[in-house]
């Protein structure tokens, strides 16, 4: 697990580099804040390295925000890192600003050439929610414009690249128009923002969104906090299917994954090869924890969805114990 002594840590994304090394990104903010609801708006993105998914050593962290006046000047949020054709490293991210409070949220990019040393690629944001099928900030309806947490993949026919955004729709009630937000790119630099890739099913938002095949099903893995139907309540990680990793999901058959103490896990290929989760442990006995876990194995089975694929140890599922170390475990 990754615990840091002086800082709290939660939605992470995960990459391999040709050595075989795996790095963790990760939100992190420091503990000195006392109170963990403040740590949204004074997130940065940390950096880790590992040759198990186990043993984690901190790095420089990736990504700070910016200088103001700026597009992400207040806080960087959760995003994802992939290869491009150019094998340059792209790191998509959600961005917030001082001056609307951090209540209006984009996506923008940083590129490295060594997965340490990351450039923004511009000045401003990549990708802004289109009002012609999302929601934009309307305080009456919801607390926040939802356009974050960019999950990026190449096309599986090996044309272009897809983006999946946590968004909400510009229709419906006002508690359930959580939808998956969709973008496309021929380069990883231009987008043209799309239809969503689901309806409108009884969800506030849907965070984190990831898209994997598992035991040869296309899977859509998300959670949520805002759930607005009675046949959600008490769960908050969810797998929808569809017919390719494209989409359209159907999130209105959702299947839970049951955890109480775990958020924002990632589909994550363990050291075997198998499907594991990682997300991070937030409240235990009322105190939240923010450290993430070992990978926890799943596999895919119909009709019921991600189930644990066999008795996991008790730190991979809820540990909250020191780690050794100054940094990891």
């Amino acid at each position: 697990m990754l615990r840091l002594p002086d800082h709290w840590v939660w939605d992470s994304w995960y990459v391999q580099d040709d050595d075989g090394l795996r790095h963790a990104f990760f939100l992190r903010a420091s503990r000195a804040l006392l109170d963990p609801h403040r740590r949204h708006l004074r997130a940065t993105i940390g950096h880790a390295v590992s040759t198990d998914l186990r043993d984690w050593r901190l790095v420089a962290d990736a990504l700070v925000p910016a200088d103001t006046p700026g597009w992400d000047d207040l806080a960087t949020w959760t995003g994802c890192v992939v290869r491009g054709p150019d094998q340059r490293w792209y790191l998509f991210y959600t961005g917030v600003s001082r001056a609307e409070d951090g209540l209006v949220q984009r996506i923008g990019l940083a590129v490295s050439d060594d997965l340490i040393t990351w450039h923004r690629h511009g000045t401003g944001p990549l990708v802004e929610a289109d009002p012609t099928w999302y929601e934009t900030l309307d305080r009456n309806l919801w607390y926040e414009q939802a356009w974050r947490d960019p999950w990026v993949f190449p096309d599986p026919t090996g044309t272009g690249w897809h983006m999946l955004v946590t968004a909400r729709a510009n229709h419906g009630a006002a508690a359930e128009r959580g939808v998956v937000g969709h973008a496309t790119s021929d380069d990883l630099v231009n987008w043209t923002v799309q239809p969503p890739l689901s309806t409108p099913a009884g969800f506030g938002h849907l965070e984190v969104p990831q898209v994997a095949v598992v035991d040869g099903q296309p899977v859509l893995l998300f959670c949520t906090n805002a759930v607005a139907t009675p046949q959600h309540a008490g769960h908050r990680i969810w797998t929808a299917t569809g017919p390719t990793v494209n989409g359209p999901w159907d999130v209105a058959s959702a299947q839970p994954w049951p955890h109480p103490h775990l958020y924002a896990p990632r589909l994550v290929p363990d050291t075997d090869g198998r499907w594991a989760l990682i997300g991070f442990l937030d409240d235990v006995d009322g105190e939240f924890v923010g450290e993430l876990t070992d990978p926890i194995p799943v596999r895919y089975r119909p009709g019921t969805g991600l189930v644990t694929d066999r008795p996991a140890e008790h730190g991979a599922l809820g540990s909250t114990g020191p780690a050794s170390g100054s940094d990891s475990r």
